[in-house]
């Protein structure tokens, strides 16, 4: 079973959080698609800069869910 990583980012300043933004990439184990949810937050969190998660107090929740994309 193929899985996909879901991303959802939040701030605690405004108790709100975006849509879930599905990652294009598909994974083959739960153990890759955690990994790759912990270095995808590690690199958005850097992306948004420590100026903007301090201010708004910006966290990423993610989980991993079986892919039911279409395969092409």
């Amino acid at each position: 079973m193929k899985l996909m990583l879901v991303m959802i980012f939040c701030t605690s300043v405004y108790q709100q959080c975006q849509e879930p933004h599905v990652m294009p990439e598909s994974y083959n184990n739960w153990y890759n698609c955690m990994l790759a949810g912990y270095d995808e937050a590690k690199k958005k969190t850097v992306e948004v800069g420590r100026a903007q998660v301090n201010k708004d107090l910006i966290y990423i929740k993610f989980y991993c869910t079986p892919d039911t994309r279409p395969r092409t």
